[in-house]
């Protein structure tokens, strides 16, 4: 399996390669050169096998340059029991007819990017030690990514972790999951701005080559394509969890901001999984939902980017949406820089509203989006506690009312839960009037020592900082 640039830069790569490389030279995001088929007979075997074992048999479609035993070794030691809590590592339950939640949040940080970091982090191990290398990584978070990575990563042989995150916009807990960290090889950055700035920074230091070969710059975030494969394993989980035989089709509404999450399910679908209908849930930063309302793309500044109750997703620019519009308009590398180096560099805006690829967004690609605000996300926790006698967090709440929006009779809409509630625990006070629970490893986290500098949204600054602490 080779790898190409979505902005058509002439090399292909192997996995190993890109699993280290992040972005590609020519500032695109990599993608397989085709997308493997799964046929009724394959989706048949892989019903029964356990979560690890499906996980080695899709990666193993994507993956030829790690050997198959060392693979599978590499996926059951990543979902177990022990790091999951349960056998099913993915448990699906059926909250009221016809609409499932996905649990994604039972890992070590309780937020759903566990699910791909965990194994990013042994395959970044792995990679390393065979080349006898190591590297650096740097990444932004809007609150989960930062903690997940950071996790996954700390005590790892060659690897350094240097996460940004913007200064005050991440909740309490969230910041004392990563500030609280004292491992030598993780750096927190708190950024002063947003999460785009940080993003920004991420691309910016990434494109520069000079500067990410001489410090062996690799990324964890979702541009990192073995982090968004690792995601489409759980839509093939999901899936079978909510039928009974292969000829019945599924819908997933998966809470977004970056869209990587969603678009592991639109590779997931690509492949051949039944999926009927992908619903994008966003918040009040709703970049995508007007997209697919309308066909334009508008990037929003940091000054327009709202802070709501559902951080995680108060994101402007979504990253992996390079990788959806890339197929949408036929692969045609051409045209995808037009739209995401010339007309967003000039304007911050694309239109595709009058081009028939824009239709295929949901009749051949399957997308729908909803928009919700903090009185929707208080509503949903309130009203999900009351009829089912189950909590939330804020980002989940999005997905249930979008979820409900888009309702196909007789078709089961799964919603991918993002983290636990007490993640988020000032958003369910408000709501309900109490604290949800709190794993008892994490009591009075937010107590304890931080480690974490403040720089200005700055590349120079981030980069020099990189450099200080890897001499």
């Amino acid at each position: 399996m080779n790898y190409l640039s979505t902005r058509g830069h002439p090399d292909r790569k192997r996995f190993c390669e890109i699993l280290l490389e992040g972005l590609a030279p020519d500032g695109g995001l990599y993608l397989p050169e085709h997308y493997p088929q799964v046929d009724t007979a394959t989706l048949a075997k892989w019903r029964e096998l356990p979560y690890a074992e499906l996980a080695f048999e899709i990666l193993s479609l994507y993956i030829d340059d790690i050997p198959p035993a060392d693979l599978k070794a590499i996926c059951a030691k990543t979902y177990t029991p022990e790091v999951f809590g349960s056998e099913e590592i993915v448990p699906l339950r059926e909250l009221e007819d016809g609409v499932y939640l996905e649990a994604l949040s039972n890992g070590p940080t309780l937020a759903f990017k566990d699910m791909a970091m965990q194994l990013l982090g042994n395959l970044f191990e792995y990679e390393l030690a065979r080349r006898g290398a190591e590297l650096n990584i740097l990444g932004a978070t809007s609150g989960d990514t930062g903690s997940a990575a950071e996790y996954a990563m700390r005590g790892k042989k060659g690897v350094r972790v240097f996460m940004t995150s913007p200064d005050g916009r991440m909740s309490p807990f969230q910041q004392a999951q990563m500030f609280s960290l004292q491992d030598e090889n993780i750096h927190n950055i708190a950024v002063t701005g947003v999460f785009d700035d940080c993003q920004d920074i991420v691309k910016a230091v990434s494109n520069d080559l000079g500067f990410k070969r001489k410090y062996r710059i690799g990324t964890v975030n979702s541009i990192n394509w073995a982090r968004l494969l690792a995601q489409v394993v759980y839509y093939f989980a999901g899936y079978f969890q909510a039928t009974a035989s292969n000829d019945k089709p599924v819908s997933f509404t998966v809470p977004s901001g970056n869209f990587g999450n969603v678009c592991a399910g639109h590779v997931a679908r690509m492949m051949g999984l039944p999926i009927h209908t992908l619903v994008v849930a966003t918040n009040e930063n709703d970049v995508l939902d007007e997209f697919f309302r309308t066909g334009i793309y508008r990037v929003r500044a940091a000054a327009d980017t709202h802070e709501t109750s559902s951080p995680s997703m108060d994101i402007s620019k979504a990253s992996n949406f390079e990788r959806f519009v890339f197929d949408l308009v036929g692969r045609d590398a051409g045209k995808l820089r037009s739209l995401f180096v010339d007309d967003l560099g000039r304007q911050a805006r694309f239109d595709l509203s009058g081009e028939p690829a824009f239709k295929q967004a949901a009749e051949r690609f399957g997308f729908k989006s909803s928009r919700s605000t903090h009185a929707d996300r208080l509503a949903t926790i309130r009203d999900t506690d009351k009829r089912f006698a189950t909590l939330v967090d804020p980002h989940t709440a999005d997905g249930l009312k979008a979820a409900r929006e888009h309702l196909t009779p007789g078709v089961p809409m799964v919603v991918l839960e993002t983290a636990l509630p007490i993640k988020f625990a000032a958003t369910l006070v408000e709501a309900l009037g109490h604290e949800p629970a709190r794993p008892a490893r994490f009591e009075g986290i937010e107590a304890l020592p931080k480690r974490v500098v403040k720089l200005p949204a700055d590349v120079e600054a981030v980069k020099a900082y990189i450099a200080q602490n890897c001499d």
